[in-house]
């Protein structure tokens, strides 16, 4: 069995990957490359669903996606 990390350190990485996936999106936003700005989303998502995952295991109820501000 897998062992738990601590709720500080499991809470870091949620933060961690989240800013991760922010950081992918404000890139894909800036890209022109169809292709490139389609990859940096999927990396984005990535990082979410890492995010989603850390929390799950923490007991954590699920982040949710930033929205974006126009």
């Amino acid at each position: 069995m897998r062992r738990s990390r601590g709720t500080g350190l499991g809470m870091k990485l949620v933060t961690e990957y989240l800013e991760q996936a922010v950081h992918f999106e404000r890139m894909a936003e800036q890209e022109a490359d169809e292709e490139l700005k389609a990859k940096l989303l999927e990396q984005a998502n990535a990082y979410f669903n890492l995010a989603e995952k850390q929390a799950r295991e923490l007991g954590l109820p699920p982040p949710q996606r930033p929205t974006k501000s126009s």
